[in-house]
């Protein structure tokens, strides 16, 4: 196949160029509809019982409580005539909102628990109705319509779940496009020093456009038969650009090197494909396995990462594939022009020797070199013993965020608030006798301030007040359960379990919603299927490693040392994020790890992580086959691919770090654990550990058995194409050493 490739681009380059343009035009035609096409959200188990509670509240209740007005006597209290009047014209102004359910103000209710203790602030709660993608369209109008300076001396600021997700939703456009404006050129001047010249700087950015249009039109499609995340979008241009970086890069300097040594254009178009390109459909085919693993999880949020992932690898693998050998025809030795001041003419960089020396240092002592890096990396790994994990809420956003300190505020000033109650709901009639019993039971609970209840309203055991006739449906009844804690704490939680713990009236089956119920369930829902999905991920890569290098021991040793890598770059991020280390410096709030960004941080670091190790492996199982002993061949490949896994990880790495500036604290943990994990990956796994188990392994590290050998033998594929027998292999001209790639 890769032959054919290769003769493909040398016969009829321009043709595939022009069609290769085309498709790029058609693509980012059907792309640009793309953001109409996705939404937002996406966060929840559409199956979960919180998220069932949510849409019988919606339907039969008017939807909960997700817009908090905090309304503000800028001078005196709130209960003067004046706030009074004004207050209840603007609780008269929002139930005239078509998009807005159930408003319910202290003016109207008088109730205590929507005043401050200070009596300064007053509350107003809302439910804004819409999907996740219409609500925050909706709670942005509203937001903007009446926060700010209102009649009568008040102030008045937003806050709840629909304005934390609008503040998120503001400002992670903002991070991005401050992120890529800092990535995007940084780039390319490392492009430019990478591989000191002009021409061959700016071919992976042919890639990376079209993996990134491609990905878009992908996208759009999906958009349109199935529920994707807008922030697909987002992975979709950082790894697009960082894989066309890092396929381009092994393309490029395979066929210079071909070039260098004086092979002809096509000969070196050929070897090019053949070895490379094989290298890259594996290293393709590994990543997007690790992503694939995210199609597994119901949120669709995590599902569109998958898709988005699985898109761009693959439209980036073949337009590799494809228009880079017909840009090497096209160009031939002018893929070096423009070069540059400290490029040294007529010199390729095929072996790095401080990568060389280092392999053959640690081999000679494995143990030695090897231990005090594994201790390092098991150190770093440590705080995820304490590791806890938690949905976004108000404290991903900067403490200047309108919603954050409206958050802040009711936890501080008000004694309990329905915004954050636990919701249960019973779709189908109760007796009132037994509605009483069950909401009584309710507010025994530990923690529990109040019951709400269409009876009345419980407090420690037993009736207090009359109830909302609002929460008393004849088909249906609703029950606040009204607490002290802290939303999304631990107490908070285990509220939840224990509330759906209490006997329900007989022959009923409550479902229990609000928002620590979405985070108990979110939870278990990523948590039971993290098993299916790493053991897809770990099966799969297994088999893909197994026959690119027909040994069984090669799959293990990458899995194992990935794993490592891995843990060590979850550690380091939890010590910052969650446990407060240097949180000043992130300007973070310590909080539990964001669970789906968590997820999606460990499959893309591990998918990178192998596409490091398939480029490793690639060249040293070359040099192996030809008859290298295990040694040299595994110094002699790190001599050869060292700086261009370093160089790769160090360009895809610019990418992620970038994300760091952003001003929400889950994109800035993804954004440092994904280029940590690539580094510590590229440096220390392979630089050290990957030669010392090499060197450990000896003959081992390529054991099969038999019949393994044998399957390999058909079917298996690597780098150098099927392997030739020892006697008759023969050893690659040396080439000089060089500063350029």
């Amino acid at each position: 196949m890769f032959d054919r490739l290769a003769e493909l681009a040398i016969r009829r380059a321009r043709l595939v160029l022009a069609v290769a343009f085309v498709a790029v035009v058609l693509m980012g035609a059907l792309g640009v509809g793309v953001f109409g096409k996705l939404k937002g959200g996406g966060f929840d188990d559409p199956a979960s019982q919180s998220s069932r509670a949510e849409k019988v509240i919606d339907g039969k209740f008017g939807g909960e409580t997700n817009l908090v007005l905090m309304v503000r006597a800028e001078k005196g209290r709130i209960d003067t005539s004046a706030a009074e009047r004004s207050g209840r014209a603007l609780a008269a102004g929002l139930r005239a909102e078509r998009n807005l359910r159930n408003v319910v103000s202290y003016w109207d209710s008088d109730s205590p628990a929507l005043r401050s203790g200070d009596g300064r602030e007053a509350l107003v709660l809302a439910h804004v109705k819409g999907d996740d993608t219409q609500r925050e369209k909706n709670a942005r109008a509203l937001i903007d319509k009446y926060t700010g300076p209102y009649a009568g001396g008040l102030g008045v600021r937003a806050g709840g779940g629909a304005a934390v997700s609008d503040d998120m939703s503001t400002q992670v456009p903002k991070d991005l496009v401050l992120a890529e404006g800092i990535a995007v050129p940084v780039t390319l001047v490392l492009l430019l020093f990478v591989f000191g010249s002009v021409v061959a700087a700016l071919l992976p950015l042919v890639v990376a456009i079209v993996a990134i249009a491609g990905t878009f039109a992908e996208l759009t499609l999906l958009g349109g038969a199935t529920d994707v995340s807008v922030n697909a979008t987002n992975l979709t241009t950082a790894l697009g650009l960082g894989l066309g970086i890092d396929y381009a890069l092994l393309m490029i300097s395979r066929f210079r090197e071909r070039l260098a040594i004086g092979e002809a254009v096509d000969d070196a178009v050929r070897h090019t494909v053949r070895t490379a390109g094989r290298t890259i459909a594996f290293s393709a085919a590994t990543v997007a396995v690790a992503l694939a693993a995210l199609l597994v999880f119901p949120q669709y949020f995590l599902r569109s990462f998958g898709y988005a992932g699985i898109g761009v690898v693959a439209i980036a693998a073949v337009g590799t594939l494809f228009v880079m050998p017909a840009l090497f025809v096209t160009l031939g030795h002018r893929v070096n022009s423009g070069r540059l001041p400290w490029a040294k003419p007529g010199r390729v960089a095929t072996r790095a020797p401080l990568w060389g020396r280092l392999a053959r240092t640690v081999m000679r002592r494995p143990a030695l070199t090897a231990l005090p890096v594994l201790a390092v990396l098991l150190l770093a790994a440590s705080p995820l013993l304490g590791i806890s994990l938690g949905t976004p809420d108000e404290r991903v956003l900067p403490e200047d965020a309108q919603s954050r300190q409206v958050a802040t505020e009711l936890r501080d000033k008000f004694e309990g608030s329905d915004d954050a109650a636990v919701h249960v709901v019973i779709d189908q009639p109760v007796d009132k006798a037994s509605l009483d019993s069950y909401a009584t039971e309710l507010s025994a609970l530990k923690g529990v301030l109040r019951v709400e209840a269409g009876p009345g309203t419980y407090v420690d055991g037993r009736s207090t007040a009359a109830g909302d006739a609002a929460l008393s449906r004849p088909d249906a009844q609703r029950i606040n359960v009204v607490s002290d804690l802290v939303p999304k704490s631990d107490a908070a939680q285990s509220l939840v379990e224990n509330v759906r713990a209490v006997a329900p009236p007989a022959g009923s089956q409550p479902l229990v919603g609000g928002v620590d119920a979405a985070l108990v369930d979110s939870k278990h829902s990523v948590g039971s299927r993290i098993p299916l999905a790493l053991g897809l991920v770990a099966l799969t890569t297994f088999a893909l490693l197994f026959l690119f290098t027909g040994s069984v021991v090669q799959p293990l040793r990458a899995l194992v040392l990935n794993v490592i890598s891995l843990g060590a770059t979850l550690g380091v991020v939890t010590w910052i994020f969650q446990d407060g280390h240097l949180a000043s410096l992130f300007g973070v709030t310590a909080q539990p790890m964001e669970t789906a960004m968590t997820v999606l941080m460990v499959c893309i670091a591990f998918g990178l992580s192998m596409d490091y190790e398939v480029f490793v492996t690639s060249r040293i199982k070359e040099l192996h086959d030809q008859g290298e002993d295990t040694e040299t061949a595994v110094g002699d490949g790190l001599g050869h691919t060292g700086r261009i896994v370093t160089a790769a990880a160090c360009l895809l790495a610019v990418s992620f770090f970038a994300f760091v500036t952003a001003e929400v604290s889950f994109m800035q943990m993804f954004g440092l654990g994904a280029g940590l994990a690539i580094l510590i990956d590229a440096v220390a796994v392979r630089g050290v550990l990957v030669p010392a188990a090499m060197r450990l392994l000896g003959r081992s590290a390529w054991y099969a058995p038999g019949f393994l050998r044998s399957f390999h033998g058909r079917f298996g594929l690597s780098e150098g194409g099927p392997a030739p027998r020892p006697a008759a292999a023969s050893k690659p001209p040396r080439l000089k050493n060089s500063t350029e790639v």
